[in-house]
């Protein structure tokens, strides 16, 4: 699965992984610490900061959660900002909204 990741996609995970190799050495955190804080292994942590995309989700949530940065994982894709998304509810809307029978029928009263 992961052979058939694009090189531009390993390159930005490798940049992921140095950017958290980077905050936990901000920290003066060591990698066997933070294994701990998020319930890892220090092999998982390497991992981790190498960009390996086998690494689970969770394991960057927690590794988010001991920075105190998890709000920028829940901030990847907001609603609002995804465009694909917004275009697609648009091309959905109904092209005629049509009174239900019930509604007519309480309208007569």
């Amino acid at each position: 699965m992961h052979e058939e990741m694009s090189p531009a996609m390993r390159r930005r995970l490798k940049t992921l992984g140095d950017d958290i190799r980077t905050a936990r050495r901000k920290r003066r955190i060591s990698q066997a610490d933070l294994a701990s804080r998020i319930g890892v292994s220090t092999g998982t942590v390497k991992r981790l900061e190498a960009g390996d995309p086998g690494v689970a989700i969770g394991t960057l949530a927690m590794a988010l959660l001991a920075y105190g940065k998890i709000d920028r994982l829940v901030n990847l894709l907001p609603e609002e900002a995804d465009d694909i998304g917004l275009w697609i509810d648009r091309e959905n809307l109904p092209q005629r909204i049509r009174k239900r029978k019930r509604d007519r029928e309480v309208a007569l009263f």
